[in-house]
């Protein structure tokens, strides 16, 4: 229920900021950068939310730091770590796939990753922050990387089609 305050926050912004702005740059653009607005929304709904009823107690509880020994909870056999090893890369194959559309530059692999890591490790430092339940990881940063690489070789693979979907859109 705390999440719905998040959702409803994000869908003013796109209503009455990104839409209006998004919509004056053509109907492929309107659809991608839309594509991308939802995706990360629910990248937020998974990993941070909720947010706004959370941050009058960000300081109420101790901040803990990151796991910095990769893929620790696979060596210890630790909980239920396929699954989120599965989960974080599954999680970022949108971004790889999205993020070469969003951009008007050329976007490379380098830029992907540089990306994808940066997303990543924004999410893993709030996460203690905003929910003191809540722990970041390294494991999380390298496997949500590669989900971003994965993402990204799928857009170069489908590239003509995508380009052709998207020409498609703009009439």
């Amino acid at each position: 229920m705390k999440e719905t305050i998040d959702f409803i926050f994000l869908i003013i912004i796109y209503i009455f900021i990104l839409f209006k702005k998004w919509k004056k740059e053509g109907k492929d653009i309107l659809f991608i950068k839309t594509t991308m607005y939802i995706y990360l929304s629910f990248v937020l709904y998974f990993t941070l939310m909720p947010i706004i009823t959370s941050l009058p107690f960000v300081f109420n509880h101790p901040y803990t730091p990151m796991n910095l020994i990769p893929f620790v909870d696979v060596s210890l056999g630790r909980g239920d770590f396929l699954r989120q090893v599965g989960l974080n890369i599954l999680m970022t194959i949108p971004f790889g796939i999205l993020l070469p559309l969003v951009r008007k530059e050329n976007t490379t692999l380098f830029k992907t990753i540089l990306y994808t890591f940066l997303l990543s490790l924004s999410i893993e430092l709030l996460q203690p922050l905003i929910n003191g339940t809540r722990s970041s990881d390294i494991t999380d940063i390298t496997t949500n990387v590669i989900g971003g690489i994965i993402g990204y070789t799928i857009y170069i693979i489908f590239k003509p089609l995508i380009n052709k979907i998207l020409s498609y859109i703009k009439k």
